[in-house]
């Protein structure tokens, strides 16, 4: 926004709406706030609200005594004035700097753009919401799982994409979720899970190593215990191997994904791969 002001939409909103109702008692003509109509304003110098009351009675004069003198103006001069008011409003570092941060909200809003440009404003906005919606369905029914790895010389384990320098432990395998678990990406996550301990296993046997043992699944929590100990108190590694996660990536869990859970922990433990999940407050749906 022009000056980094600081615009409370609901407010707007509030505003228009009360102009429009209060103007329906007087078939008022509908009013509303383009953003042409504010560039021109901006580039006219005005400063304060003050300014819509004088330009409310110069349109107020035209409409009564003027409007012969402006009967034959072209209209390519009316929309002049426009263009050269709106092309103020095209950041064109702010869709660079989309581009190089989200690459999906780059994609939003060069539909919007091109939705306006070859359609109407509300073909751009049905575009950008659609897009809008689409990427939140995919995420939805696609939640981010990574496996996380063990910083050297630490107690602490991240995300081995991230982090370079993470190390797995042998034999296993700590997996996180960056969503809720429910009915829409339930089946998406056992099929993740199953595979992400399929191509260990198969990773592990190609070295000669041993395969995976035991699966922890980082649901958001925050664990600084020898959790493993449990697993396999024989294990001179089990014993002071120390997890640290502090995240809440799982809010809230329904009984689909609870049937995942336990479907997995069954085929796992067919596999004689034993399961632990890690969380700090679970609750369902």
């Amino acid at each position: 926004m022009f000056k980094n002001y600081h615009i409370d939409g609901n407010k707007e909103m509030i505003a228009i709406g009360t102009m429009n109702i209060l103007g329906s008692f007087t078939s008022c003509y509908l009013t509303t706030g383009p953003f042409s109509r504010s560039a021109v304003n901006y580039n006219a110098g005005c400063k304060t609200a003050m300014s819509n009351v004088i330009m409310s009675l110069a349109v107020m004069v035209t409409l009564l005594f003027l409007t012969p003198l402006f009967h034959y103006t072209p209209l390519v001069v009316l929309s002049a004035i426009i263009m050269s008011a709106m092309l103020g409003l095209i950041d064109f570092p702010a869709a660079v700097h989309l581009w190089h941060v989200d690459k999906v909200d780059f994609c939003v809003c060069a539909g919007a753009y091109l939705g306006v440009v070859f359609g109407s404003v509300e073909m751009g906005l049905v575009v950008a919401v659609a897009i809008s919606v689409l990427r939140v369905l995919l995420f939805v029914a696609r939640p981010r799982t990574t496996v996380l790895g063990n910083v050297p010389d630490t107690n602490i384990y991240r995300r081995m994409d991230q982090y370079t320098t993470a190390r797995t432990v042998p034999g296993v395998l700590v997996l996180r979720v960056d969503s809720p678990i429910y009915f829409a990406n339930s089946g998406y996550l056992r099929e993740r899970f199953t595979r992400w301990i399929d191509e260990d296993d198969e990773r592990t046997s190609a070295k000669g190593e041993t395969g995976v043992q035991y699966v922890v699944l980082d649901m958001g929590g925050k664990l600084q215990t020898t959790c493993l100990k449990n697993f396999a108190p024989s294990e001179s590694w089990a014993l002071d191997l120390k997890l640290s996660f502090l995240s809440a990536a799982v809010g809230s869990i329904d009984t689909s994904g609870t049937s995942m859970l336990e479907e997995l922990k069954k085929t796992l433990d067919r596999r004689g791969i034993q399961v632990r999940t890690e969380q700090h407050k679970l609750s369902s749906f």
